[in-house]
């Protein structure tokens, strides 16, 4: 049987792996790309609210675009989207454009990991929310949020929510000297306990006048709610945007830790009770248990002190600024950071411990001991704060009210 001929079916040729194009650098501009706000992240798919205040905003589902490399995109970014921007089921558009971030807040995962995560983008406030009680207030959390806030260059508000079952008091002097604004949320009386991150189905009710009062500090801006698991958080958020059914949970009467009910960060527009615009923006984020500040540089923390910073040229190459050479002592005792000078310099070397991750006894024994010096009170030669040893355990700072101003050794 003689072969046939071959013809150009036999012939099978690899395609160029790299595609038949040649490869450029320059990437497609996309004039045409549609501005966005990032409302939610969740496994790599974004929420986008476009057209914004429009008559015909509404939200598209992204993917990042292949040509933004690694860059990631986050709560709160600004994005330009091409492809299908209508929002209808089962529609996917591209993110092709980050503008620039104006505000970043990070964290790491501990304070000996290199890798920042940068949680939201373009806040201009972060709010610590700490329960006063149920469960204890943990003053590492909120000394390590308010170092991040002062980093990010963000303002910082205190929120201490179930005021009705502590003095709240204690915790709010002990951030006095940082100028850091709090309100104070209670539940009316008459209104029974349940609900919200506390128990039951319906949240309980906040009093209107703290409510007010926080709306007032959030009007016209973008806030960032932090705070650990059962703190009343996602409660609150509820009372601040009805609509936004944020799950709720119960605190564990054996850990006194809440359970995490929220998984993703969430940006909501802050609603009008009287039906008027929008007042801003809150982002809702997870309960976090750790806040490493291995991003953070003593530089920038001292420079959000500009009444000591000037100080700090007197130092030595190197200084801590919690030794015993560190000028900001002779600074502050001549007057020159004026009367709250001492207490503010306390504040800043707590802080500074924190992002340091040092436990508190130890800070807490030195500026005891420059208090006495200064004082020249021999007295008390040995400094003890109660629930210190405890405190170790569980990570977090002594509970406010049981010694010296709280210090971090939490995160």
């Amino acid at each position: 049987m003689s072969r046939r001929p071959p013809d150009e079916d036999d012939v099978r040729t690899r395609p160029n792996p790299r595609g038949s194009r040649p490869r450029t650098k320059d990437r497609p501009r996309h004039p045409d790309a549609v501005p966005g706000r990032v409302l939610t992240v969740d496994r790599g798919r974004s929420t986008v609210l476009v057209r914004e205040g429009a008559p015909e905003e509404t939200e598209v589902t992204a993917v990042k675009a292949r040509e933004l490399g690694r860059a990631g995109v986050v709560v709160g970014d600004r994005v330009h989207l091409v492809g299908d921007v209508t929002g209808a089921p089962d529609t996917l558009a591209r993110v092709v454009r980050v503008d620039e971030r104006r505000t970043v807040l990070r964290r790491s995962a501990d304070d000996d990991d290199p890798v920042e995560r940068v949680l939201v983008a373009g806040a201009d406030q972060l709010a610590v929310v700490v329960a006063a009680a149920d469960p204890a207030p943990r003053t590492g959390l909120v000394d390590r949020c308010l170092v991040a806030a002062l980093d990010a260059g963000m303002d910082a508000l205190l929120v201490v929510t179930k005021g009705d079952l502590a003095d709240p008091a204690p915790l709010i002097a002990a951030y006095a000297a940082l100028d850091t604004p709090a309100v104070v949320l209670r539940r009316p009386a008459g209104v029974p306990d349940g609900g919200g991150d506390d128990g039951g189905a319906a949240p309980p009710q906040h009093d209107p006048a703290g409510l007010a009062a926080l709306r007032e500090r959030l009007r016209g801006r973008t806030t960032v709610l932090v705070g650990h698991s059962g703190v009343g958080k996602s409660t609150l958020v509820n009372a601040l945007v009805p609509d936004a059914d944020r799950a709720t949970g119960r605190v564990n009467d054996v850990t006194g830790r809440g359970r995490h009910t929220s998984s993703s960060a969430l940006a909501l527009r802050l609603p009008d009770p009287a039906g008027g615009p929008p007042q801003g923006w809150v982002v809702d984020t997870p309960g976090v248990r750790s806040f490493g500040l291995a991003h953070v540089r003593p530089s920038s923390l001292l420079a959000a002190f500009p009444d000591l910073e000037p100080g700090s040229d007197g130092c030595p190459r190197g200084c801590t600024h919690d030794e015993p050479e560190c000028a900001l002592d002779a600074w502050v005792a001549s007057g020159a950071a004026g009367g709250a000078g001492p207490a503010r310099l306390a504040s800043l070397r707590r802080l500074m411990r924190s992002r340091s991750g040092e436990e508190s006894a130890a800070g807490a024994a030195r500026d005891a001991a420059r208090t006495r010096s200064s004082a020249g009170d021999p007295a008390h030669e040995r400094v003890h704060e109660p629930g210190l040893e405890r405190a170790h355990e569980l990570g977090r700072g002594p509970e406010p009210g049981s010694g010296p101003a709280p210090v971090a050794s939490g995160r």
